[in-house]
């Protein structure tokens, strides 16, 4: 793909997945107009909202697993995992930030088979890091992995002009030490 054609596609996916999320009826001439691109060429593409919709998803799976694979979970001793995790991932949150649309996209067998997969490597590396003695192993099953989730899309969605690495450090903090006084 031609470098141009590759900006107008991430320009397309991203103004898409603000405008769907916004409205999910949006219409692809709009998401065009607004991407500055003409909606022939998101056509040529996409040829329905759905597939544009597809692609969004996609290129959030994309992302996501480009955080997974840079935090190296399995590699990295398990402290700078989490924290390059979380560093990664904000800005695909913020990028991203479709979260109103993901039950339309379980509706895609292979988009929802390759979400598990991600969730189930993020699963894995916080059964490591309880094995290895950084989390508490006498809390529920699961419970770490919503707090962690519940942390990182609270701070990447409420506090957008705090930048990825120092909320990270928010982050990790908090879910290593709590906010309490001690």
């Amino acid at each position: 793909m031609r470098a141009d054609a590759a900006r107008n596609l991430d320009t397309v996916l991203h103004v898409g997945a603000r405008l769907l999320a916004q409205d999910p009826a949006t219409s692809i001439a709009t998401i065009a107009a607004t991407a500055g691109v003409d909606r022939r060429t998101v056509y040529r593409r996409f040829a329905t909202r759905e597939a544009l919709l597809a692609g969004v998803y996609q290129a959030k799976l994309d992302a996501s697993e480009r955080a997974l694979d840079d935090a190296r979970l399995t590699e990295a001793p398990v402290a700078v995992a989490l924290h390059r995790y979380v560093e990664g991932i904000i800005p695909v949150i913020r990028r991203w930030s479709i979260q109103v649309l993901k039950p339309m996209m379980n509706m895609d067998v292979e988009a929802a088979a390759r979400s598990k997969q991600l969730g189930e490597r993020l699963d894995r590396f916080i059964q490591r890091a309880t094995d290895e003695g950084l989390l508490r192993a006498d809390l529920p099953p699961g419970w770490v992995r919503t707090l962690l989730d519940q942390l990182v899309n609270a701070t990447a969605e409420n506090f957008p002009d705090l930048a990825a690495a120092p909320a990270a450090d928010l982050v990790v903090d908090a879910l290593l030490r709590g906010v309490g006084r001690s």
